[in-house]
């Protein structure tokens, strides 16, 4: 009996001690000159699994369609997943904060062109505002493929 608590226990703990033992890299957000630090990394690398701060497509000041927005905010999001090391398709999981619903069908077009694999699970969420007034905002998880 207290050889399978014993046994039990150390289980449970593995992801915890994996974790620990896992090497963390954080890849600095870009700055700009005329703005303060960012408070954030534009992405943390744990050991195999990378994630992906929010970017934004630069807001109403950048101008454009939704498909222009939409190209600048995943080349933002290919930008930090590849300073991790990682490509597009090694993303798993992403999330889309878009501040109007109706601009779904331009942002999925322009999204399936960054893979070349199959599609990662993702949620596409609506939202009234964002930072810098812009129109997406993305994050995500990738993981390294073995």
């Amino acid at each position: 009996m207290l050889r399978t608590l014993l046994v039990a226990a150390g289980l449970a703990l593995a992801p915890v001690a994996a974790a620990q033992a896992a090497e963390v890299t954080h890849i600095p957000a870009p700055s700009r000159p005329d703005l303060p630090a960012p408070a954030f990394s534009a992405a943390v690398k744990a050991g195999d699994t990378l994630y992906v701060s929010g970017t934004t497509d630069g807001g109403a000041a950048m101008g454009g369609t939704p498909a222009d927005a939409a190209k600048r905010v995943l080349d933002n999001v290919k930008r930090a997943v590849e300073a991790g090391g990682l490509t597009m398709d090694d993303l798993v999981w992403v999330q889309i904060f878009s501040t109007d619903l109706s601009d779904y069908a331009a942002f999925n077009e322009v999204y399936r062109t960054y893979f070349k694999g199959p599609l990662p699970a993702r949620a596409y969420i609506g939202t009234s505002h964002l930072l810098g007034d812009a129109r997406f905002e993305v994050m995500g998880i990738a993981v390294r493929k073995p």
